[in-house]
């Protein structure tokens, strides 16, 4: 990273004081021009997160880890002779909390491993609402505005991508996930403090994202760009894999119910609207087969259900 490029970290505990302005301009500047932040004091108990990070680091190394090494020899990606660019270097599984959650059907997890996790999600489901919030007052919406887009009629979608990045032995070959924005509305990634590897794409430029310790990275999706009509953007991030160390990543989606209806909100619509009006649901079918693509092109098809057959698919598409 470029020295005179500082990445934005919002110390929450100030928007309780004198300092309230300056960090909700922090934040505003930071959705703008960024796609990306990251937060500290942001009140999630630093015991859980230190056992949350110590349990799934348990868990890959008991129950992941050889999976993810028989995934390797069956793709014949242990020697990585050549460019790969159709898979990830990453092991994962998924969690839905919401509507419904699965998380007793996760095989292997131990009952401390899945009391942890309950916690952890429904703090950070409480999270990513107070931070929908503090959007809407930088936006002029009402308190509520984007909860209430995102619920339709059954409720927000919410759940967690776990994800390690094991090392890798040539990390110019293979990413651990490739370039992409999120389809969803708000992200919020618990990160390895000591292993790097996320990066953003900034005026050009792809630029880390810093690991600190007990922070929150929050992220925008595809929804937010669409609903500010552009003031806030999603962007395109990736991860790159590292020679030395095993990352961490917990990524939770706080994103619209199936049948939410998506549009710029009247009062930051225009007359140059250029976004489209559609059914969450719809847009990600089309996500699903293009992840890996520009989200122009996406939000395009959406102006025209015909065109979305046009666009080939290319990648398949964690849903929650």
């Amino acid at each position: 990273m470029e020295q005179n490029i500082k990445f934005p970290v919002v110390n929450l505990f100030k928007l309780n004081g004198e300092e309230r302005d300056q960090t909700m301009a922090l934040i505003n500047d930071a959705c703008e021009n960024w796609g990306f932040f990251e937060i500290v004091n942001h009140g999630l108990p630093h015991d859980l997160m230190d056992n949350v990070e110590k349990m799934t680091k348990e868990h890959y190394r008991k129950s992941m880890e050889q999976k993810f090494n028989d995934m390797l020899k069956s793709k014949g990606l242990e020697k990585l002779q050549t460019e790969v660019e159709d898979v990830d270097w990453e092991s994962t599984f998924y969690l839905r909390h919401l509507p419904q959650s699965n998380l007793y059907d996760i095989p292997d997890m131990s009952d401390e491993y899945r009391t942890a996790m309950k916690d952890f999600g429904k703090r950070l489901e409480n999270l990513a609402e107070d931070l929908l919030d503090l959007l809407c007052e930088n936006l002029g919406l009402e308190k509520g505005y984007l909860k209430k887009v995102f619920h339709g009629t059954k409720g927000p979608t919410f759940g967690t991508k776990v994800s390690n990045y094991p090392p890798c032995p040539k990390p110019e070959m293979i990413k651990g996930l490739r370039a992409h924005t999120d389809a969803g509305g708000i992200i919020l990634l618990f990160q390895d403090d000591k292993v790097s590897g996320l990066q953003l794409l900034k005026d050009g430029q792809w630029i880390d994202v810093p690991p600190l310790n007990h922070s929150i990275v929050i992220n925008l999706g595809d929804q937010l760009e669409v609903i500010t009509n552009g003031k806030y953007k999603s962007v395109m991030h990736r991860v790159v894999t590292q020679k030395e160390g095993n990352r961490m990543s917990i990524a939770s989606f706080y994103n619209p119910g199936s049948d939410a209806e998506i549009s710029p909100a009247s009062s930051l619509a225009s007359k140059e609207t250029e976004y489209p009006s559609f059914v969450f649901d719809d847009y990600m079918k089309l996500y699903a087969g293009v992840k890996f693509q520009p989200k122009e092109p996406r939000f395009e098809a959406m102006k025209n259900a015909t065109a979305v057959t046009e666009l080939n698919p290319t990648a398949a598409l964690e849903t929650f």
